[in-house]
């Protein structure tokens, strides 16, 4: 008699064996594949990258060098003389001896009135002239022969013949200064050019009627601007500076001002400071300032915004490292310093102003060491490094696009 529980069967397995068995085999493979997965652990420990290979980066070297104190703004070029050129008489526009644009020195003829009604005053007065001096030679005569004749005459003919002379002499002094007039108005009627400068727009062409002296019959304004002005504006706190630096200079000195129009690649234009404004102005805390600029090569052209740089005197040996080495951690400066056996050591350190690209280190870093200007956010205190150029620079850091 058999058994109930020995039937010669395989009981098959539960559902629990089948879970646990499954359980099992996905534990082994999880614990193959991280037994062959490369740890990266000790490369970033290293400072390697994940080939194992130096990271490359570029450099810069921290130097001891005299730093300007400067200021910058942002100011507009403005003409350093600009005169609208109108008539002095009415007349007619006959001829304009310039085009518009050119270049003029003061006392160029530049327009023509029609002389002719002005060519006829003067005629006309010297006319007049001509009878009361004749007139006035009588007179003279008369005057004359009374005075040989006293006994002939009485003292009423004599004083007569005296304020006749006196009538007419005064009438001659009149009209000459009618004649003065006329040829004055007559000279008005040839408009040359007050000032050197260039030409801007015709307001009005030959043939046209001007009205002297009249705002719309502006016939061209000339604008100075070899020299040229640039007008800035600097804070309130920064005045006490500049008037230092004003009493350190001497007069023929003054302080150094450069400006190079806005988003222009030309190299500055250099200046002096020439004018302080007499007021702060109260709503902004600003005051306003202006430079001279020789300007010969026209490269500041009125109206233009431009990039001022004021300097205000100078520090004397200063370890400076470009502004790109210099990277804000939290709440302190760092910088990579690359030590003799090419291993970037991170540093903190105390910075000072930054100035034309560069930045000013406190402490931290001495002169002649190499800081990393380039490549830090691959970079862990210790890691090695090479130094490459900035197209091997470009290639390893996988920025190159030129392929």
């Amino acid at each position: 008699m058999t058994h109930p529980h020995h039937s010669g069967r395989r009981s098959e397995p539960t559902a629990f064996s089948r879970h646990f068995a499954l359980l099992i085999t996905i534990a082994a493979a999880l614990l193959t594949l991280s037994a062959c997965k490369p740890s990266t652990e000790g490369s970033l420990r290293g400072g390697r990258g994940a080939s194992g290979g130096a990271i490359p980066v570029q450099v810069a070297t921290a130097l001891r060098q005299t730093v300007p104190i400067t200021q910058t703004a942002i100011g507009y070029v403005q003409p350093l003389l600009t005169v609208a050129v109108r008539s002095q008489v009415d007349g007619v526009i006959q001829k304009l001896h310039f085009h518009e644009g050119d270049d003029v020195r003061a006392g160029d003829l530049l327009v023509e009135i029609d002389p002719r009604p002005y060519q006829v005053q003067l005629e006309q007065a010297q006319g007049q002239l001509a009878r009361d001096q004749a007139l006035l030679a009588n007179a003279k005569l008369d005057l004359q022969r009374y005075q040989d004749a006293k006994e002939a005459v009485t003292q009423q003919q004599i004083d007569t013949a005296s304020a006749a002379v006196a009538q007419y002499a005064g009438d001659v002094q009149i009209d000459q200064s009618a004649i003065d007039n006329a040829k004055l108005q007559l000279s008005y009627t040839k408009i040359l050019a007050p000032i050197s400068g260039r030409t801007g727009q015709f307001g009005l062409t030959e043939g046209n009627l001007v009205k002297a002296n009249d705002a719309g019959s502006t016939l061209l304004t000339i604008n100075q601007i070899t020299p040229v002005s640039v007008v800035y504006s600097i804070p309130e706190s920064v005045l006490s500076k500049v008037q230092a630096a004003l009493a350190a200079q001497t007069a023929a000195a003054g302080i150094r001002v450069t400006a190079a129009p806005k988003g222009s690649s030309t190299p500055p234009s250099e200046g002096r400071l020439n004018f302080i404004d007499n007021t702060v102005d109260p709503a902004t805390g600003m005051i306003v300032l202006k430079a001279i600029f020789p300007n010969t090569d026209n490269s500041l052209w009125p109206g233009r915004f431009a990039d001022v740089v004021m300097e205000l005197g100078h520090e004397d040996n200063d370890i400076v490292v470009p502004s790109a080495a210099v990277q804000q951690g939290q709440n302190v400066s760092q910088v990579f310093v690359v030590t003799p056996d090419k291993t970037a050591q991170l540093r903190t350190v105390q910075k000072g102003r930054a100035e034309n690209g560069f930045i000013i280190i406190l402490s931290g870093v001495n002169e002649g060491e190499t800081v990393v200007t380039d490549g830090q956010l691959r970079l862990t205190n210790g890691a090695k490094v090479t130094i490459t150029t900035l197209d091997d620079f470009l290639k390893t850091s996988g920025t190159d696009k030129s392929d």
